[in-house]
């Protein structure tokens, strides 16, 4: 009852703070029209932001993550909000070093003396999810220890069922839920934080990235300690390093980060369009200058993950805005994501290729990251809802540029961004016609013609015992169901207020019993009661009857 309860208090919480913002934007991706063109108005609207990213520190780390993610999606929030967003921060007070040495104990079932010679007190980074204290272990080796808050799992969980009973809601009663699908996106988003509590997963993503960028010998990645890491701990390598934003222009001047950051950008290609993995947490604070010029990646407790197909798609995508072909990547767009009622084709065509023609045509350095973004936002406008990886991608490509502009202002990130995705679409060609690619077509077009003419003869075999059978998928969703359903809620109605008015009717003909302004009491009562049931129903069919879903269409169909 008490988690009920908490549930319930936490929901109002989150309502009071949204309803706060509702004439905002938000959850729209688009500003409002109605906004005055001026100065004040744009101090305004980042007072606004500002307050709306404070309020989402202030509401814990799943609120905090919530916001980080945000600022990933230009379809559901205004773009003048996105920079607030982004720099939204997870502080928390540390915990004392006997609280976490406590901790440490209940996770690996010993002293945590034991096991560690030395625990630096001041932890390197604390949020509200976890800190991270340097440690050196009894045979020398230096470790980052990253150990878990005790009440953070409880927390973060409460908060994801709140957001996911409300984004229910809002698909159901409202247009832009309907139109955005907000319940999958935080079905896709509380996924990805209930992985992140858990440092195992986060183990994995560092063991995985770390063989990933193998090739690469001026990057690394922590190598975790098995032995010991828990869902609650993680002990990984430490890496002496500054963040990339801290590099001042004497340290470029006295190192060259070059090599380093094209073999960054590359690895980052790579890891998206040919391992399927995409950062979801990207950030330049987590990438470190090492001493000896090397780039290490730390903190991969949220990764996504993009199916094979996918990434072809995207990769496609993207090696078109490079290269200034507005149209493919209209249809690329087009074919991943899904069609709206109102989607205007001829609108959005138009809409992308002015956008990528302007991105191509630029004088000026161009960010690839800020086209992407806003080739969702356009694609929103006209009624087309893109997939989540596409705004994450976007965002990917533009914290890269922010390392790059770190590292290695001069680097001409396009340039190299087209090389290497020429070099990614020829190994894909040279993949496809492998010996071992060409025998498995082959084998499938074996398969084909083999079982054509037994399934064509019990095609025939059906048409002639009359046993066909046609199935319309969609009938469920459709107009006719909503009509039908009106309908019947109508007739249920008039049925109820008709049979409750006709029984108090005949019972005021009765002389038994209590009277009530001259009438049996109990045909008053029922008389009473048939009017504000009648009328409760009616309202209700008339706010509440199904809806069926808007007219969508996916890419392929």
């Amino acid at each position: 009852m008490s988690e009920t309860l908490q549930r319930l208090s936490r929901t109002a919480q989150v309502v009071a703070m949204l309803a706060r913002y509702r004439k905002s934007g938000i959850l729209t991706g688009l500003d409002l029209g109605d906004a005055p063109d001026d100065d004040g108005a744009d101090d305004e609207t980042d007072a606004l932001a500002e307050r709306f990213a404070s309020d989402l520190e202030d509401m814990g780390p799943a609120f905090v993550k919530l916001g980080q993610a945000l600022s990933t999606r230009p379809d559901l929030v205004p773009a003048s909000w996105i920079a607030a967003l982004e720099r939204i921060q997870d502080d928390a007070t540390p915990a004392p070093v006997g609280d976490i040495e406590a901790l440490l104990e209940s996770e690996l079932g010993v002293r945590a003396s034991k096991i560690f010679a030395e625990i630096d007190p001041e932890p390197m980074a604390a949020a509200s999810l976890a800190q991270v204290h340097r440690a050196v272990l009894h045979d020398g080796r230096v470790v980052a220890l990253k150990i878990q808050r005790p009440d953070a799992s409880g927390a973060v969980r409460t908060d994801l069922d709140v957001l996911a009973g409300l984004a229910g809601t809002a698909d159901t009663m409202t247009d832009a839920g309907r139109r955005l699908r907000l319940s999958d996106w935080i079905a896709e988003f509380r996924k990805t934080m209930l992985n992140e509590l858990d440092y195992r997963i986060e183990a994995e993503n560092l063991e995985r990235f770390g063989r990933h960028l193998a090739e690469y010998p001026l990057l690394r990645v922590p190598k975790p300690l098995w032995d010991y890491v828990t869902p609650r701990l993680l002990v990984m390598e430490w890496i002496d390093g500054i963040n990339v934003t801290r590099i001042s222009g004497l340290r470029r001047t006295e190192l060259d980060t070059s090599p380093a950051t094209i073999q960054l950008l590359r690895a980052y290609l790579d890891q998206v369009f040919v391992h399927g993995d995409i950062h979801a947490d990207p950030h330049p604070g987590n990438v470190l200058l090492c001493d000896d010029g090397r780039i290490a990646l730390i903190d991969l407790g949220m990764v996504a993950t993009i199916p094979p197909r996918q990434r072809e798609r995207l990769l496609k995508l993207v090696f078109a805005a490079v290269d200034g072909r507005g149209e493919d990547v209209a249809r690329e767009l087009v074919a991943i994501g899904t069609r709206l009622e109102d989607f205007d084709e001829g609108a959005y065509v138009r809409e992308v290729s002015q956008v990528v023609a302007r991105y191509a045509s630029s004088v000026r350095r161009s960010s690839e990251g800020r086209m992407v973004l806003e080739l969702v936002r356009r694609a929103t406008e006209c009624g087309l809802r893109s997939p989540p990886e596409i705004s994450l991608l976007g965002k990917t490509l533009l914290n890269l540029e922010r390392v790059v502009d770190a590292l290695s202002p001069e680097l001409d990130v396009k340039a190299q961004i087209e090389d290497h995705l020429q070099s990614l679409l020829r190994a894909r060609v040279r993949k496809a016609l492998s010996p071992a690619n060409l025998a498995t077509e082959a084998m499938e077009l074996h398969e084909l013609v083999r079982e054509a003419p037994r399934k064509l003869s019990d095609t025939l075999s059906l048409l002639a015992s009359n046993r066909l059978q046609v199935r319309l998928a969609g009938l469920d969703d459709s107009r006719l169901m909503e009509n039908l359903q009106k309908i019947a809620n109508r007739i249920a109605s008039a049925v109820v207020i008709a049979a409750l008015l006709l029984s108090s009717t005949q019972l005021m003909q009765m002389s038994v019993g209590p009277r009530l302004f001259g009438y049996p009491a109990l045909a008053v009562v029922m008389f009473v009661v048939a009017a504000i049931l009648g009328v409760m129903l009616v309202l209700s069919a008339m706010r509440y009857d199904r809806h069926a879903r808007p007219f969508e269409r996916s890419g392929s169909e």
